[in-house]
C-alpha cells in the first residue's frame, strides 16, 4: 500500500512515521508512505499556498492551484483509490473507515490548514472527507498521522501478531475486554481466575461478556 500526504507544514510528520510500528512497517515494505511539501507546488516565487477569502471576514483560505498541481502530478504516476481531506465537518473517523481504507492500493490525504481550502478542490477533487473529532486543531497533519496509524497496524505483517488488530476495541462494535499480565497478584489486587482455567472456550465467553458489559456500560450507542 501507498499513502501520499500533502502538507503544509511537513515536518509536522516525521516524528509519527519514524518509530514504533509504522517504522517497522515501512522498513518491511508493507507500506510506503510520500509526505509532500504542498509549497513546491506554489505558482509564485514567494511559494505562497493561501490568500484572503472572497467576501470578507478572518482566516486566509488554500489556494486551489498548489493543492491542484500536487494531486495532479501524483495522478500522473499512478492511479489512486480515494482522495481524503483532513477536516473538522468531515465524517466522525471510526473502525468501519480505517478497516475499508486497508484494503486501498494507493490514497492521499490532503491536510488542511488555516481557514481551509477553497470550496473547489472539495467539490471537484476530494472524493473523502474525514474528521477525527468535534474540535479543531492547527492543521490536518496530526489527524493525518492518526488516519495514518490507523491504516497501517491493520495491514497484513504490520502487527507481530496478524489476529491483534482483530481483537480492538471497535471491531465488532464491541469495545475490547479487560486485560492482563504478570504479576498474578500485586498489592492484593488479581487478575480473575478463568484466566488460568486453561479452557479457552470458558475464557473466550467470558471475555465475549466483559465486552459487552463495558460497551453497554461506557459506549452504549455502539450497540
Amino acid at each position: 500500500m501507498r499513502i501520499d500526504i500533502i502538507s503544509v507544514v511537513p515536518e509536522l510528520l516525521s516524528g509519527p512515521f519514524n518509530s514504533s510500528i509504522i517504522k517497522k512497517a515501512i522498513d518491511k515494505k508493507i507500506i510506503e508512505i510520500h509526505i509532500h511539501n504542498l509549497r513546491d507546488y506554489s505558482t509564485n516565487n514567494y511559494r505562497s499556498i493561501d490568500d484572503y477569502q472572497y467576501g470578507g471576514g478572518a482566516g486566509m483560505v488554500m489556494l486551489i492551484e498548489p493543492i491542484d498541481n500536487c494531486i495532479a502530478e501524483l495522478k500522473k504516476e499512478r492511479d489512486y483509490d480515494d482522495i481524503i481531506y483532513m477536516t473538522p465537518d468531515g465524517d466522525t473517523l471510526n473502525q468501519g473507515i480505517s478497516n475499508k481504507l486497508s484494503c486501498m492500493k494507493n490514497i492521499i490525504i490532503l491536510c488542511g490548514h488555516y481557514k481551509g481550502i477553497d470550496q473547489r478542490i472539495r467539490d471537484n477533487i476530494i472524493t473523502m472527507e474525514i474528521s477525527i473529532g468535534d474540535f479543531v486543531l492547527t492543521g490536518g497533519e496530526l489527524p493525518a498521522a492518526i488516519l495514518t496509524d490507523s491504516i497501517v497496524r491493520l495491514l497484513p505483517g504490520a502487527l507481530g501478531d496478524e489476529t491483534s488488530a482483530l481483537t480492538d476495541s471497535f471491531q465488532d462494535n464491541l469495545l475490547s475486554h479487560p486485560v492482563y499480565t504478570r504479576p498474578r497478584e500485586y498489592k492484593s489486587w488479581v487478575v480473575p481466575e478463568i484466566l488460568f482455567s486453561g479452557d479457552q472456550k470458558k475464557i473466550e465467553k467470558w471475555r465475549m461478556e466483559k465486552s459487552l458489559e463495558l460497551t453497554k456500560k461506557k459506549r452504549p450507542d455502539l450497540l
